[in-house]
């Protein structure tokens, strides 16, 4: 009937559109992927993939059987789990990607615990605010900010109810005040966050149900989402993070929650993995250990 390697190849094909890649991403070569789709094809007696020297696309067969694929595999491996018993001490190199301030600040710490508690386990942790894909990039999960509606990767919920808030040092609130609205930012220096060469300089806020979108302006802004945050401490100007990343920073006075009556937008924080094959037992134990931490925290938002 159906081999599981050949679903689990359909699967990353049609996610990746490319057999090359699918091969690239689980060390195989492209011609067993080809094959392994022939198989599937045989089987099924359908075309799954309409297939050119350019370009590689599902046939509308494929389109149909892909969600009735992918459920087969994540029954096979959830069987898998529960016949196999797991290893007191797990092993080998996990890789994490993970944005700039939240890693160096806040995860950081998570991540030494966790290592301590698992010594044969090795962490090779990037830090960097670039989107890390998980696909191509040398990386086991990546923790990303915002909402996730990509069926061709999985999303572990870590802090869902996370959002922005807007915040300022005491030296330059004493010295330039707070803002009152939304309107009141445009008199005031914003701390404005560079990524992927898009400056992002409109903030959005929420109050009884009225949502208001203002353009900011500033005279520094970065790249690193760590250097606004410092910028911040420093009383350089406002900035608008994410509650996760500024929360001890505010605990310990060294920032003010500015507008609390508004809230920020919304910056879910998830755990991405490239597919279910790699949820093994470190990155669900890594996982548990982050969300008890940012548990915590969400409680907090103001």
């Amino acid at each position: 009937m159906f081999r599981l390697e050949d679903l689990t190849l359909f699967v990353r094909a049609a996610a990746l559109n490319s057999f090359s890649d699918a091969a690239r991403e689980v060390g195989v070569q492209p011609a067993q992927v080809s094959s392994a789709i022939k198989r599937l094809e045989s089987v099924l007696n359908i075309r799954l993939f309409a297939r050119s020297t350019r370009s590689l696309r599902l046939t509308p067969e494929g389109e149909i059987w892909l969600p009735y694929a992918r459920q087969m595999l994540e029954a096979m491996y959830a069987g898998l789990q529960k016949i196999q018993t797991p290893d007191d001490e797990i092993s080998g190199t996990l890789q994490i990607a993970v944005p700039s301030d939240l890693g160096r600040n806040l995860l950081l710490p998570v991540f030494q615990s966790f290592r301590r508690r698992h010594p044969a386990l090795r962490l090779r942790i990037f830090f960097s605010d670039q989107i890390a894909d998980v696909f191509k990039d040398p990386v086991d999960v990546a923790f990303r900010y915002g909402h996730t509606e990509d069926a061709s990767y999985i999303a572990l919920p870590v802090a869902p109810g996370n959002r922005r808030v807007l915040v300022a040092s005491p030296d330059w609130i004493a010295q330039y005040g707070e803002p009152r609205s939304p309107e009141d930012l445009a008199q005031h220096n914003a701390l404005t966050f560079v990524l992927r060469g898009r400056l992002h300089d409109r903030w959005t806020f929420i109050r009884n149900g009225e949502v208001s979108s203002v353009q900011v302006n500033g005279v520094m802004m970065s790249d690193d989402a760590e250097v606004i945050r410092r910028l911040a401490i420093a009383g350089e100007g406002i900035a608008y993070k994410s509650w996760l990343d500024v929360c001890d920073d505010v605990r310990d006075g060294k920032l003010q929650v500015l507008m609390p009556e508004y809230q920020g937008e919304s910056a879910p924080l998830n755990m991405i993995c490239p597919h279910r094959k790699q949820l093994s037992t470190a990155v669900r134990l890594l996982h548990e250990a982050v969300k008890a931490r940012c548990d915590a925290l969400e409680s907090s938002l103001p």
